[in-house]
């Protein structure tokens, strides 16, 4: 498949599209109409009417022709089609109207020592640093033990996707797997408008479309959403279930760096983490 980066208007179009298609007009309390909605959601007309912009605005908007709305209108429309922060952020990215920020650990040079050295130091936590792309950049012992034959993966394959979906130790590796990939995509959906240049992020995407249906299905959804904190079950080939609390960390001076944390969940997880780092 051919590596693809971001279209700006093409993708502002499509989004806007999809947001409004979800849209329940009778639970935004809208005016029922006579005739009949042939399509699901809000009409254009109600769009316009609710962000305060003329409905021929709305429809070159999501015709992709091109226009580059301000901050104002950008703000209204999120308002509009009752995005949340994780989608506003997307839109005003996709809109360029964001100042792009640094471009963190996704360099040849890798993670500052310092951070490197900080996953080491969470021990006996098992902890992880990764870049926008979700490359692996740093790692400690347990984090590396906890990942089925993470040792066996090559270089440049260390990555937190690719390992989910094309990784076989890894497929029933999260007991909700539905629920891991969706986030994951949400997150590199994002990511790619934030980085509408980075031709590596875009090949991987190509490359996960074309080989995951899973990954392709939910990649055409357009969900957007940066999930910071949670709970997960693993299931790990060695020791069964382990369930972990999960902590994802921005460092202010490479705020494009992630610092994922696993915490034992329960006292059963925690010896089993135990006796994993322990063989």
């Amino acid at each position: 498949m051919t590596t693809r980066t971001v279209d700006p208007t093409e993708e502002l179009a499509a989004f806007l599209r999809s947001r409004r298609e979800r849209l329940d007009p009778e639970r935004l309390g809208l005016p029922a109409h006579r005739r009949a909605r042939r399509t699901p959601g809000l009409r254009r007309e109600e769009v316009a009417e609710l962000a305060g912009v003329s409905t021929d605005y709305v429809v070159r908007l999501e015709q992709g022709r091109g226009l580059r709305p301000s901050a104002e209108v950008l703000a209204a429309l999120a308002l509009a089609l009752r995005l949340a922060p994780g989608e506003r952020d997307y839109l005003f990215d996709l809109a360029g109207r964001r100042r792009p920020g640094s471009t963190g650990g996704g360099t040849a040079a890798g993670p500052a020592p310092s951070l490197a050295r900080l996953v080491d130091d969470l021990s006996p936590l098992p902890a992880v640093l990764m870049d926008h792309r979700y490359d692996l950049l740093a790692w400690n012992a347990e984090m590396a033990r906890l990942l089925p034959d993470f040792d066996a993966v090559p270089p440049e394959r260390r990555n937190a996707m690719w390992l989910c979906l094309l990784h076989p130790p890894m497929r029933g590796f999260y007991a909700d797997r539905e629920s891991a990939l969706r986030d994951g995509v949400a997150h590199l959906r994002a990511a790619w408008a934030a980085h509408p240049q980075d031709r590596a992020l875009a090949g991987l995407i190509a490359e996960f479309i074309a080989q995951d249906e899973d990954f392709a299905r939910l990649w055409a959804e357009r969900e957007v959403r940066v999930n910071g904190r949670g709970r997960k079950l693993l299931r790990h080939p060695a020791v069964g279930a382990i369930a972990v609390d999960f902590e994802v960390l921005l460092p202010l001076e490479d705020p494009e760096l992630r610092l994922l944390i696993y915490r034992a969940a329960d006292q059963e997880s925690l010896a089993s983490l135990d006796r994993l780092c322990a063989r």
